[in-house]
């Protein structure tokens, strides 16, 4: 019963663990210029500027929105490039949680095959300790 309670707290904790680790997937934009590609997180903070005396200005998310050939342009990898020669494309990389499920996925697929496989010499050993457990020595001395 304690082992199964063990096992029980092992298991809670991985998946409160799991759900700590959860944010937002970061957002990626692929530039593609003229046969170069470049890819640039979206979520990164923006290059710091000074603030003019009279507009208070404040660092915005990028979203997928904003990966446009326009986006592109302000890159130093696709200046000189007709705009009419750029492809982009935005995805997103898995969340923190999405690669935990995976690892727990895979890891406990990994364990169950590895018992699976070892499982026939594990039982050899535990029905020849329970025979040895069983046996009684007989006495090989006559008595006289």
């Amino acid at each position: 019963m304690r082992k199964r309670a063990s096992w029980l707290l092992l298991f809670a904790f991985l998946s409160l663990f799991s759900l700590t680790l959860a944010k937002t997937p970061t957002s990626f934009c692929k530039c593609t210029c003229a046969g170069n590609s470049t890819i640039f997180a979206l979520d990164a903070p923006a290059a710091s500027q000074k603030p003019s005396p009279n507009l208070l200005e404040r660092a915005t998310k990028k979203t997928c929105n904003d990966c446009n050939r326009q986006f592109c342009l302000g890159y130093s990898s696709c200046q000189g490039v007709k705009e009419d020669q750029i492809l982009t494309m935005c995805f997103q990389r898995d969340s923190a949680k999405d690669q935990a499920v995976v690892w727990i996925f895979i890891l406990a697929t990994a364990g169950l095959l590895s018992y699976a496989g070892v499982r026939p010499w594990i039982d050899q050993w535990a029905e020849r300790a329970r025979q040895r457990r069983n046996y009684i020595p007989v006495s090989t001395q006559s008595e006289q």
